[in-house]
């Protein structure tokens, strides 16, 4: 049965879809299959796993709207390594649409049922607000993943974040819980994000991940050729840093599962 994520900050520019699609790729590094939804009307992780946005017959739209079977909106990402549902501005009108449909909220949920024993983890990159289509993710996923960066106004935002998540969870998924709040975009030359990074540690102990993901070069150039960092430059420090957290990911789920890493 897959683990669901869903990558989500109602705050823009925080490394999300740079997490979604390295976070993915990095897991099927592992060889463990894995499917990336873009959610974003920008399609941005669409264009960062190789997939032209403008070309694909079928997205996110069709899925959730037109409830078109699941094996028929999934393509292949960069070399075929993790499977993809797309997303291009198609998907803006699925919010609107959204709105006057019956059972709004577990579309997602239901669509992906016929393929939860095929993959081993879902992770779906979010747009960068708390619309339909983010409570769609949430009410399909077992936990959330938070990227932040280490800035006072991130800091400030997050507590309320975390509340409305868990009223969200409260309404649409109880058994939703935070995966991970991840520190992206790092820099530990600078005084401020060392605090914030402290700040963050203290108020939610285990629930920050150990892994941290630097300011890197190559983590910025890689959706411009289409790729993510692990194929773009698997020696860089953010691809490390990626396969990292995909180890620390699996950590935690065996952790949670003493049956399944008994089995494992």
């Amino acid at each position: 049965m897959a683990k669901v994520i869903a990558i989500a900050n109602q705050k823009g520019g925080v490394g999300k879809t740079t997490t979604a699609v390295n976070v993915a790729a990095s897991m099927a590094a592992t060889k463990r299959k894995v499917l990336l939804i873009d959610l974003d009307p920008q399609g941005n992780a669409t264009m960062g796993s190789g997939v032209d946005k403008y070309d694909v017959e079928s997205t996110a739209f069709e899925l959730l709207i037109e409830e078109k079977p699941i094996d028929d909106v999934i393509v292949k990402g960069t070399s075929g390594k993790y499977d993809l549902i797309a997303a291009n501005g198609d998907v803006t009108a699925a919010e609107i649409k959204l709105m006057e449909m019956f059972a709004r909220e577990v579309r997602l949920r239901n669509a992906l049922k016929p393929v939860m024993d095929y993959y081993d983890f879902v992770f779906i990159d979010c747009p960068p607000s708390l619309n339909q289509l983010t409570v769609n993710a949430l009410a399909a996923a077992d936990s959330v993943m938070v990227p932040m960066q280490c800035e006072y106004y991130a800091l400030e935002g997050l507590t309320a974040l975390m509340d409305t998540i868990q009223k969200l969870a409260s309404v649409v998924n109880p058994e939703l819980k935070i995966e991970g709040v991840l520190r992206t975009m790092y820099d530990p030359r600078n005084r401020l994000a060392n605090d914030v990074s402290e700040q963050l540690k203290r108020h939610f102990g285990e629930q920050v991940y150990r892994t941290v993901i630097p300011r890197n070069v190559r983590l910025a150039e890689a959706p411009s050729f289409g790729t993510p960092a692990m194929y773009y430059d698997k020696s860089s420090t953010g691809a490390k840093a990626y396969l990292a957290l995909a180890g620390e990911i699996l950590r935690r789920r065996d952790k949670t599962t003493p049956a399944q890493a008994k089995a494992s």
